[in-house]
């Protein structure tokens, strides 16, 4: 006997019962982000390895730790993305996209991270992706909308400057100062990180750090006058439109491309990955990846981890047909086969029964979640009408045309 296969560690199924759920998340998705006049691009799984470790930086955990790499036939060094952003700005520029201007554009699918497999983040999990101009408010008050949209308020929104890149040079400073005089306290990643990227200490989520963090010096006492002004004017907008915000000196993102605005959205009904979506400016990435200048914000969005919080506040979804139709004897069959035609014509959704007796057909199309089923049988194609019986509601079967049937089925 063959050995039974299963799915990789950290990639999992989404099944049949499970999808509804993960379509009702899309289709707001797709209503909200209309709104806001985005886009939809499509850019490549596997891109070349070079486009990750130049636009993540080198030293960060996704490039040293977690990304799936691997050679190909000709050799070359390819990735599974483990984010979104730097494929679409690689296919802008590319494609000399930004040559009409700005773009605002927004991606969906699987990443992948090689990480132990956590509640809310697999090592393939699915993202949504949002790429725009100059737009940082925006996109944090879109996602407000989105939110409100799902019905899964509240969910805390956390802000901070990480200023520019000279800010941050004067402030890494003061940080590699800080941490060596307390290096005895640090644990083997912060202590990789001291030279290498100190600014990613303060994310640490040890808890016997957290105290000499909290006490390290802030990133705020050194922001320039752009980039504290363009953090005032940003706090100003989100006021402007009701949202409620923490500023959180300690919030710096995982990616060096990041530079002034950094955001995060978090849920305190998933424990403690309780991140469900975060992102900031990038400005100097088009640059970085051989583009021109070109002031950017994105951010990425867990699509499990939002489920996850849907599910916390009991929301559901199922995929139920408007119609399932039952029928016996060969005619049946056959006007059964148009009916179900003509009823997909008009919009509707519709299941077949697959035969056998009426009883165990309407068992099936009881259980289908179906709001109606149509019989056919030998005395319905005779008279050329259907019977409908309601199974969501007490009311009579009842024998009728097609088109008094269609008339039924309206909401």
């Amino acid at each position: 006997m063959s050995q039974k296969l299963q799915a990789i560690r950290g990639m999992e199924d989404v099944l049949p019962d499970a999808s509804p759920l993960w379509e009702k998340l899309e289709d707001a998705c797709r209503d909200v982000f209309r709104q806001y006049g985005y886009v939809y691009v499509r850019t490549p799984i596997v891109e070349f390895t070079p486009l990750f470790v130049r636009s993540i930086g080198e030293v960060t955990d996704i490039v040293g730790k977690e990304m799936y790499t691997f050679p190909d036939r000709n050799g070359e060094s390819l990735t599974l993305r483990p984010e979104a952003t730097a494929g679409i700005v690689r296919a802008a520029i590319e494609h000399n996209y930004l040559y009409n201007g700005p773009m605002r554009v927004w991606t969906a699918g699987p990443m992948f991270r090689y990480e132990k497999p956590q509640k809310g983040r697999q090592r393939e999990f699915y993202q949504y992706g949002f790429e725009g101009p100059d737009v940082d408010a925006e996109q944090i008050v879109m996602l407000g909308r989105l939110w409100r949209a799902l019905g899964i308020g509240p969910v805390s929104l956390h802000v901070n400057s990480i200023g520019d890149a000279s800010d941050r040079k004067a402030h890494r400073e003061k940080l590699v100062a800080y941490f060596t005089k307390h290096e005895g306290e640090l644990d083997e990643d912060s202590k990789k990180r001291l030279h290498a990227n100190p600014l990613r200490i303060l994310d640490s989520k040890n808890p016997a750090m957290q105290a000499m963090i909290d006490a390290a010096p802030k990133l705020a006492d050194d922001l320039g006058e752009p980039a504290a002004k363009h953090f005032e004017a940003l706090k100003a907008l989100l006021r402007d439109a009701g949202l409620a915000f923490t500023v959180n000196p300690r919030l710096v993102r995982g990616m060096d491309y990041y530079n002034r605005t950094v955001f995060e959205w978090v849920s305190d009904r998933i424990g403690a990955q309780s991140t469900i979506a975060g992102g900031g400016r990038y400005d100097g990435l088009f640059e970085q990846l051989g583009g021109k200048p070109t002031p950017a914000t994105g951010f990425g969005m867990g699509m499990e981890r939002v489920l996850l919080v849907m599910q916390a506040h009991e929301i559901t979804a199922k995929a139920e047909p408007d119609v399932f139709v039952v029928h016996s004897g060969e005619a049946a069959s056959r006007e059964a086969w148009k009916l179900a035609e003509w009823l997909r014509d008009q919009g509707r959704t519709v299941v077949m029964g697959n035969g056998g007796s009426f009883k165990s057909q309407m068992k099936k199309a009881d259980a289908s979640g179906a709001r109606y089923a149509a019989i056919l049988g030998d005395d319905e194609v005779s008279a050329g009408q259907v019977s409908l019986k309601p199974l969501r509601k007490d009311e009579p079967q009842a024998r009728v045309t097609r088109e008094a049937f269609l008339a039924r089925l309206a909401p």
